[in-house]
């Protein structure tokens, strides 16, 4: 039999990447994660990692065991489901990393609900990028992260984790005032009118930028990106201030109404889709369907502001 705690590091040097960083994640020595690995690869019989410059990876047998464990840590969050469901209170800490409009527009309501219909559960709520939350969701930092994904630019599915559609948000093109657009012939003209302004972007890497970029080179230029910043009230406020055009979605104003001026974007382009997202086997926990239920509330009451 295999030790499933060392089963478990097997997998947190998969998904983390490096001893350091298991060892930071879990408060322990390095020496003493490698140690239990090595402990492992001793009651497997076959080498599990291999040197890579200062680095390790694993071999192709170290991957086959971890798919068996990735399969026996889902068992076990069905079990763990099954015995919350089983008691009559809701208890224990969940963990919910949230980006940042869905942070200012839905979590704050949703955290209402939750702390009026299950006042024992400790909800811990992180900021957290998409980009960032759901490679950690799968490293089991997080139990829940909400999600975003813009027009054309799909998402990967892991097949470890599970996709619940929330709402879709539309998408602008804000302008600042003096650029001119007012009187713009249709969406693409009005971005066109931008091709010599500021523009302010999130970083590149993101989703968010990509699809940006994608679409002004579309339009038929290459926007004169001057700011660039995940922080979506940032791009309001230089909007806001002049200093930018911008293309913002419709939750950076958390149900108030906008305060610049907004053009459509063309077809095809207007909503970005809203999700959240829970390791495989994990949708079933009692939690995250309470979690699940008020954020949709959430996202219905705002619906009804709109």
């Amino acid at each position: 039999m295999f030790d499933l705690h060392r089963l478990r590091l097997l997998r947190e040097l998969k998904h983390r990447g490096t001893l350091a960083a298991v060892a930071a994640a879990l408060s322990y020595a390095p020496s003493s994660v490698s140690q239990q690995l090595s402990q492992l690869e001793t009651e497997v019989g076959v080498p599990l990692l291999e040197p890579v410059g200062r680095r390790v990876r694993l071999t192709e047998q170290a991957e086959i065991l971890v798919a068996h464990t990735e399969a026996i840590l889902e068992r076990l969050e069905r079990a763990e489901a099954d015995i919350a469901a089983s008691l009559s209170d809701l208890t224990g800490t969940l963990r919910v990393a949230a980006f940042q409009t869905a942070a200012l527009a839905l979590v704050p309501t949703a955290l209402g609900l939750l702390r009026d219909q299950h006042p024992h559960l400790r909800v811990h709520v992180t900021h957290m990028e998409p980009e960032r939350a759901l490679p950690a969701l799968l490293a089991r930092d997080f139990d829940l992260v909400l999600a975003e994904e813009y027009p054309g630019n799909p998402n990967p599915r892991p097949a470890e984790l599970e996709q619940e559609d929330l709402l879709d948000d539309l998408l602008h093109l804000a302008l600042p005032k003096p650029a001119g657009t007012g009187e713009a012939d249709g969406p693409t003209a009005a971005l066109r009118s931008l091709a010599d302004h500021p523009w302010v972007m999130e970083p590149e890497g993101t989703a968010a930028r990509h699809w940006a970029m994608t679409l002004c080179r579309n339009a038929g230029f290459e926007p004169d990106v001057r700011f660039e910043t995940t922080d979506l009230l940032l791009h309001l406020r230089l909007v806001e201030q002049q200093h930018a055009a911008a293309l913002l979605p419709g939750l950076v104003w958390a149900g108030q109404s906008p305060t610049v001026t907004l053009r459509p974007l063309p077809r095809g382009q207007r909503t970005r889709r809203i999700f959240t997202v829970v390791r495989r086997g994990r949708g079933r926990h009692p939690a995250v369907r309470a979690c699940r239920e008020a954020l949709h509330r959430a996202a219905g009451q705002r619906s009804n502001r709109a």
